[in-house]
């Protein structure tokens, strides 16, 4: 985990979801990194059952994963999959 984001944390669990979008965009990586594996899709249930493991605001993880482009939505909805950044 990278340092600066080891004082979002307290017993495993994310206490609070960064604010300022770089530092928030750094934990989301680090999260889809750590909950997701890249050649697989995954529900919406599987998505937020994951995200639970750390925080209880599975909507605004899963939003914000979507919206910085870590993970894709199908169109309907049905299915998500992580998006590896080019090396």
């Amino acid at each position: 985990m990278p340092r600066r984001l080891t004082g979002f944390f307290a017993h495993g669990r994310l206490t609070t979801i960064p604010v300022r979008p770089v530092v928030r965009h750094e934990l989301l990586v680090h999260l889809t990194d750590t909950l997701f594996d890249a050649d697989r899709s995954y529900s919406e249930r599987e998505v937020n059952d994951a995200f639970r493991t750390v925080h209880e605001d599975t909507a605004a993880l899963r939003r914000y994963c979507v919206t910085d482009g870590l993970l894709v939505r199908d169109q309907d909805g049905s299915s998500y999959r992580r998006v590896l950044a080019d090396a």
